[in-house]
């Protein structure tokens, strides 16, 4: 069990824990627009849908879980939360998701799996959470093409050497970036992470910065405190 300030989060179930990426794309992702719909691609526990849940008034939020053990995980997680009314789970796989789409999305977050490379290890189900052939990077833009509402926005957290590659991919569905974060753990570490956030809507120029998460082992930088401090017990 997991527990932030307003919500826990059970991951006994799940292969994927509570990781400080989806922390990072949950207290990160743009709500200046006021969401009244979001959607979680690739939900895990539901800990960003949770956090999203605590940061907006959004009266929709849905999520997206393939792995059956998860998607258990997720709905539970939902039901023990403060926001369960407004929380719901979908067990399916984007693919399948948006072959009849019948909402659309103020905001669509997604913490997608993206180790690319070509091994694999004895756990089918970490693996399918890790891997990036799982839900390609491909889909999730096609799939904020067609389920973004107009002034809708995409905010995903990826590797750092993948940024250029899909930023390309989202241009060619006309999907911009508006803000860019790129993460690394210590100040003497190199980028590990970039969170991205994109519209329909090509801004003059995109807010771009750097976050630190520590100055030396558990001691953080007041950016990544003032980040996630409405999240972690002890920020």
């Amino acid at each position: 069990m997991f527990q932030f300030k307003q919500f826990s989060v059970k991951q006994d179930k799940t292969a994927m824990k509570v990781g400080t990426d989806s922390v990072l794309l949950g207290a990160w992702a743009p709500i200046h627009h006021n969401p009244f719909s979001v959607l979680d691609v690739g939900a895990g526990t539901g800990i960003i849908a949770l956090m999203l849940a605590q940061r907006t008034h959004a009266e929709q939020i849905d999520a997206l879980e393939i792995d059956e053990d998860a998607y258990e995980q997720a709905v539970e997680n939902f039901e023990n939360s403060p926001w369960g009314d407004r929380l719901f789970c979908f067990h399916a796989g984007l693919d399948e998701f948006i072959e009849e789409p019948e909402d659309e999305y103020d905001l669509i977050v997604s913490n997608p799996p993206f180790y690319a490379e070509d091994y694999k290890t004895d756990n089918e189900q970490r693996d399918l959470a890790r891997f990036q052939d799982a839900m390609p990077f491909e889909e999730i833009v096609e799939a904020a093409d067609l389920l973004l509402s107009e002034n809708g926005i995409l905010a995903v957290i990826i590797p750092f050497k993948e940024e250029e590659k899909f930023t390309v991919l989202a241009k060619d569905f006309e999907l911009y970036p508006i803000k860019i974060t790129r993460v690394k753990g210590t100040p003497k570490t190199e980028i590990k992470r970039s969170l991205l956030a994109f519209s329909r809507n090509q801004v003059s120029e995109i807010e771009i910065d750097e976050l630190t998460i520590e100055i030396d082992r558990h001691v953080y930088t007041p950016e990544y405190i003032n980040l996630t401090k409405d999240f972690y017990l002890k920020m």
